[in-house]
């Protein structure tokens, strides 16, 4: 069940990130999408939408590695 929870979890920003990539083709390409009145905001959109969606994967990645002490030093929380 927690693997289930897991792909889930990752499945949602995977779908933001190509929504994302396909606003920003779409602007490269002239093609105004429905609720963007002007073509940079299209783009700006989806730089955030990818740029939020991979960030969350990564994250997930490196929170899942850090548990598994899978990381390379630097990469590794300092104990205070």
């Amino acid at each position: 069940m927690g693997r289930v929870i897991a792909l889930l979890l990752l499945l949602i920003p995977g779908i933001i990130s190509g929504y994302g990539i396909k606003l920003m083709r779409d602007m490269l390409f002239g093609k105004l999408q429905a609720p963007f009145p002007y073509l940079w905001m299209q783009f700006l959109s989806g730089l955030i939408f990818f740029v939020l969606g991979l960030g969350f994967i990564a994250g997930f990645i490196l929170h899942r590695d850090r548990k598994r002490n899978q990381v390379q030093e630097r990469f590794k929380l300092k104990k205070r």
